[in-house]
């Protein structure tokens, strides 16, 4: 089942699968008419109402798989902004960060371990630690 996000998609998808249930409901019903009273002419009249209930359910599924498409290419550049923004970011962090930091930076990733507290004094530029984090005023949206 495809489910619609978005409150105008969702109002849009529920009026459209209420009309094409009745719809399909009325096709069924003649569909059971028919077939109570077969002869070799209802024959094409069912082909015909099978026919019909086919084309209502492709419609319906193409409506929803366009609608979800739409959204999933909306996520996809969100996404790709984001990315974009972290990759700014840690270009930066990277400009910024001393020889020694990306040295520690480097051990720590080959080893998994957490970064260790900079428990220097001497003055310099910040820690890769406290580079890592963005202040929060200029914090992004999560991903």
């Amino acid at each position: 089942m495809i489910l619609l996000t978005g409150c105008s998609m969702r109002v849009r998808g529920v009026q459209a699968q209420g009309h094409d249930e009745m719809a399909m409901k009325l096709l069924f019903w003649e569909l059971e008419q028919h077939l109570k009273s077969s002869s070799g002419a209802s024959v094409v009249a069912i082909d015909n109402k099978i026919e019909q209930a086919m084309d209502l359910v492709k419609s319906h599924l193409m409506y929803a798989v366009r609608e979800e498409v739409e959204v999933l290419k909306e996520q996809i550049k969100e996404l790709i902004d984001r990315n974009s923004q972290l990759e700014q970011e840690n270009t930066l962090l990277k400009t910024l960060a001393s020889p020694e930091q990306m040295a520690q930076f480097q051990a720590q990733v080959q080893t998994g371990s957490p970064p260790a507290p900079s428990t220097s004094a001497t003055p310099g530029p910040p820690s890769t630690a406290a580079l890592a984090q963005p202040p929060s005023h200029i914090a992004g949206p999560s991903a």
